[in-house]
């Protein structure tokens, strides 16, 4: 009758012990992914003033995330090697604004589009020019490598002068060393209709040059994690809360 108590007693205590083991266990299998995203493009992705990066895209695929129960680490990350960081295998996903394109997506994977942010000019308040083209013979800057320095290539007759952040072409013609900035909508709206410093100087011109969709990438044979990543979008769109977070940073 002792021993059988003593049993008794042991399943109990390892049964105690066992329940945190296994609720613990549940929480180490939320997997945690690391993200690239270029934080210099606001309002999708910057760092704030306390070294943060916040912005659009990083609300966006934390709550990405949250629906589809994973984890994600940030990483900020040059935009001119952001690509070959992912083939390589630095980390698992980008998220920075990337437009889907059709040359894109022979060496890499897209998510669902989560946004349509096509390119525009902007120009100083004084300028005439409407489209591109009406600045001939003129420099009109654009980041390296992104659709908006397509654009401006596209136009064939003005100098594209090209820039490792879109901030420091906004610099520049605000000292007038060049003539306009194509960049995606977003972005032109934070720098001409909302930065103190430009809003007074800057304006959006003409009409939206693109229809664009950005994607999240992934390596091209990571179908698991795309199909992840997909879910937490589909259950981010349903709710809304895509569109929410554009109420908060985009208008």
């Amino acid at each position: 009758m002792k021993s059988s108590r003593i049993i008794i007693a042991l399943l109990v205590v390892i049964g105690f012990v066992s329940v945190p083991l296994t609720v613990g266990s549940v929480f180490a299998e939320e997997k945690v992914y690391t993200c690239a995203t270029d934080a210099t493009w606001p309002p999708m992705e910057m760092v704030n003033e306390n070294k943060e990066i916040v912005g659009f895209d990083i609300d966006f695929l934390n709550a990405v995330a949250k629906e589809a129960g994973f984890k994600v680490q940030f990483k900020n990350t040059a935009w001119d090697g952001i690509f070959a960081g992912i083939a390589a295998g630095k980390y698992d996903m980008i998220i920075s604004s990337v437009t889907i394109t059709e040359e894109r997506k022979k060496t890499m994977s897209f998510s669902t589009p989560y946004i349509n942010a096509g390119q525009v000019l902007i120009v100083p308040k004084n300028s005439n020019a409407v489209i591109i083209s009406d600045l001939k013979g003129q420099k009109v800057g654009a980041q390296i490598g992104t659709t908006g320095a397509m654009e401006i290539k596209n136009a064939g007759n003005v100098e594209l002068k090209s820039y490792d952040e879109i901030g420091l072409a906004f610099e520049d013609m605000a000292v007038g060393r060049i003539s306009g900035v194509v960049c995606d909508t977003p972005v032109a709206a934070q720098y001409a209709l909302e930065q103190e410093e430009y809003k007074e100087k800057f304006k959006i011109v003409g009409d939206v040059l693109t229809t664009e969709y950005y994607g999240v990438v992934v390596q091209k044979s990571d179908r698991k994690l795309l199909d992840l990543i997909n879910k937490g979008i589909e259950a981010v769109q349903k709710k809304g809360i895509d569109k929410q977070l554009e109420a908060k940073w985009l208008r």
